[in-house]
């Protein structure tokens, strides 16, 4: 059983409105991957419910950020993919959440098999020259989720923003909203070691914020199903 208390509540929450910012593709990469699950398993609502505690989230300000996955012809593996995102999409709806979506972009990257490589010689040995494969990126997520942050600054929709991403380019934002229109922001970090690809908080985001959670393997596993 999972007990998990965050003391600043009636202090520093009292009586304010909420509005949540996740940033899906963030998520994935140093949560979703890390603990060997997916969204699916994941309890998005207690999770939210428990960084908020008792206090009001805005309506419509509960707000999940991601690319969407397209099923490419021929590719059983994207068209299941397609399928447990659109589940999990529905899953978020029940729970009102706004999903912001935009397109995953695919781009054909390439290494070049050369002495940076470790064990190249190997690669030479079997005539293999360089490596072809597909990335796919989310592109403008970020520029979304940081024009939601300061359309609701503007208009006075919350009085604190509760920031569930790692990346540094909403730093600009979260920086305006604060100085200028007096808005407090959270950050929500993680800390979860996975052998050599361990999931860090972003100390740009702990120094440039008024509230720091940083939630351990421990911590996040209360909130899968």
């Amino acid at each position: 059983m999972c007990v998990l208390v965050l003391f600043y509540t009636t202090i520093m929450l009292d009586k304010k409105r909420i509005a949540i910012f996740i940033d899906g593709g963030n998520f994935h990469h140093l949560v979703i991957k890390k603990l060997m699950i997916s969204e699916l398993d994941f309890n998005f609502e207690q999770f939210v419910l428990f960084l908020v505690q008792e206090e009001k989230i805005v309506d419509k300000w509960k707000r999940y950020y991601v690319g969407t996955v397209r099923e490419k012809e021929g590719d059983e593996y994207s068209k299941q993919s397609m399928s447990r995102q659109n589940k999990f999409f529905s899953e978020l709806k029940k729970e009102n959440w706004q999903l912001r979506t935009n397109k995953l972009k695919t781009r054909i990257e390439k290494i070049i098999v050369d002495a940076r490589m470790q064990n190249y010689e190997k690669l030479k040995s079997i005539n293999i020259q360089e490596i072809v494969y597909e990335r796919k990126r989310e592109k403008g997520i970020d520029v979304m989720l940081a024009i939601d942050l300061i359309v609701g600054a503007v208009e006075d929709i919350y009085d604190m923003a509760i920031i569930v991403s790692s990346d540094a380019d909403l730093l600009p934002a979260i920086e305006w909203i604060r100085k200028t229109k007096n808005k407090q922001v959270m950050y929500v970090g993680f800390s979860i070691q996975n052998n050599n690809n361990a999931s860090k908080p972003l100390y740009s985001m702990i120094v440039n914020t008024d509230i720091q959670r940083v939630l351990v393997e421990t911590d996040l596993k209360c909130f899968i199903k």
